[in-house]
């Protein structure tokens, strides 16, 4: 069965750049997003690692860690970690899970479970390996995006969902489309218009269904 939000993150322990990790350990109390690559030495893969690690700073003041995997092993890892460096200009801080059995890639549904480990897999063979899981605290999938092997991830969209994720399970609101820190935010149909104006003060009515108010916090 594939997995869905709020379904609880399949737990692991495996080797990386870091060392052993357990998952669930691992992440701790925070947040954690684990990105998928169907093998290592691979352009578009290359770029992503390097933007990642660019951007690692934005993803640890939101509380959030950050770990890549791929179906190679530690070993391959390694070497790739110097050529991501030079196309970037910055090394990569974060763990890099090796995966040459196939088992998180199998548990998290990115490939089917008879698929076959083996030195004859290419990156065509685990093209699916390309989903973006972002993990909350209570180990649950908060989001899940699977894209192309020739689309690069777009990292900021998943900061920014990082943000709307954060701020909902902080207030009772949701966000609407094209939202950015900083601008209005939906009040849930959970909250009635009197406990709105009591936590959020005023809100505008747009339809009988969708109330907008001011960003709280």
């Amino acid at each position: 069965m594939s997995l869905r939000i709020n379904d609880t993150a399949p737990d692991f322990t495996a080797d990386t750049t870091e060392g052993e990790v357990s998952f669930h350990n691992w992440i701790g109390d925070g947040y954690a997003v684990l990105f998928s690559h169907p093998k290592d030495f691979t352009p578009v893969c290359t770029t992503e690692l390097g933007t990642m690690a660019g951007m690692i700073d934005q993803f640890e003041a939101r509380n959030t860690k950050v770990i890549g995997i791929s179906v190679d092993p530690v070993s391959d890892h390694l070497k790739w970690k110097a050529d991501i460096e030079m196309v970037s200009g910055t090394p990569v801080s974060y763990p890099m899970i090796g995966d040459p059995d196939l088992a998180v890639a199998k548990a998290y549904d990115m490939l089917p479970a008879e698929e076959t480990a083996g030195e004859g897999r290419t990156a065509a063979t685990n093209s699916t390996v390309r989903s973006v899981f972002v993990i909350g605290p209570d180990k649950k999938i908060k989001l899940s995006l699977t894209y192309p092997m020739t689309t690069g991830r777009n990292f900021a969209e998943i900061l920014r969902a990082i943000d709307s994720i954060q701020l909902t399970a902080n207030h009772k609101v949701a966000t609407p489309a094209d939202w950015k820190q900083g601008e209005d935010v939906i009040i849930t149909p959970a909250v009635s218009d009197d406990e709105a104006t009591e936590k959020f003060g005023s809100f505008e009515r747009i339809l009988p269904y969708l109330r907008k108010t001011k960003q709280p916090g």
